[in-house]
């Protein structure tokens, strides 16, 4: 809460709570920085004697998703205070020597085409986690999506409903995994195997490490179990790494390949073998399944 709301609880003030669903607001391309941070009406401050904070997108975002198309091309001191006041869950506006905080909670998620433009990587390394999306190449695949388009086009409420189960399915298991998530456990031995990963893969700072066991988590959660495998350290490091530069921006994002080949040399005694074991038999059931793997990434903190 603000610091006004929370000067109010302090005082034994029974403030009104209303639940409602996560919006996404959107921040288009060219907004100024006004626009994304808010600002403070000073016609309005000196009227009323006490700092009157009009919110921009990021303030409205609160609690809420913030996705931010072509963030390449925002300009970078706007994507920095964005993923500053993101981090922290706070943002401070000034100005006129007038100071205004309010909380920043925000999913945040990015997109990017690399073909017009680059981030800067100490931009991208306060990104999360990060998916390179591919073109589709089986055609079975592409008219299941070209057909689900269209039928979507025609009839919005029906498609609704045609898939509303399922979707609630999802939902309760999203529920269910954030109320089991403090509970799973991580084995001894995955953290030192994440971090001697991370280490012979050159991938600079220590954010990537802490994300993928905080990925690792949330996979086992999703999936019902309350402790990691090593799977999940896996699909950990390939989210984790996927858009992160290495040895001081001189090499690029390791590719899966190269995740599982350097966690296989470094595991301790014992791991080694289950991490290929359980990569084989993954291997052996995404083969029959016959399906063009695609990498979707979310891009948040």
């Amino acid at each position: 809460m603000c610091d006004s709301c929370r000067a109010r609880y302090e005082k034994g003030e029974n403030l009104p709570v209303k639940r409602m669903k996560m919006k996404v607001v959107t921040l288009p391309i060219g907004a100024t920085e006004d626009m994304v941070l808010g600002t403070i009406n000073l016609e309005r401050t000196l009227k009323e004697g006490k700092p009157v904070f009009e919110p921009g997108l990021l303030g409205r975002a609160n609690r809420q998703i913030l996705y931010i198309d072509e963030v390449n091309l925002l300009p970078d001191h706007i994507v920095d205070s964005i993923l500053d006041a993101v981090a922290s869950g706070w943002h401070v506006v000034e100005r006129e020597g007038v100071r205004f905080r309010h909380p920043s909670r925000v999913i945040l998620i990015g997109t990017m085409n690399p073909e017009e433009g680059e981030l800067r990587p100490q931009l991208l390394d306060r990104f999360g986690i990060g998916v390179n999306v591919k073109t589709i190449d089986d055609p079975e695949l592409r008219a299941e999506i070209i057909k689900r388009n269209l039928e979507f086009e025609s009839d919005p409420e029906g498609y609704y409903e045609k898939w509303r189960g399922e979707q609630e399915e999802i939902i309760k298991k999203i529920v269910t995994a954030k109320k089991v998530l403090k509970k799973v456990k991580i084995p001894e031995n995955v953290v030192p195997s994440v971090t001697r990963t991370c280490v012979n893969l050159e991938v600079d700072g220590y954010r990537p490490d802490i994300v993928a066991i905080k990925v690792a988590r949330a996979l086992a959660a999703l999936d019902g179990r309350l402790e990691i495998s090593i799977n999940d350290a896996v699909e950990g490091l390939v989210f984790a790494l996927a858009h992160r530069t290495r040895a001081s921006g001189l090499r690029p994002p390791p590719s899966r390949e190269e995740i599982v080949g350097a966690l296989k040399k470094v595991p301790p005694p014992g791991i080694a073998g289950s991490v290929a074991k359980s990569l084989t038999k993954r291997g052996k059931r995404e083969g029959e399944k016959k399906v063009q793997k695609v990498s979707f990434f979310r891009w948040s903190v």
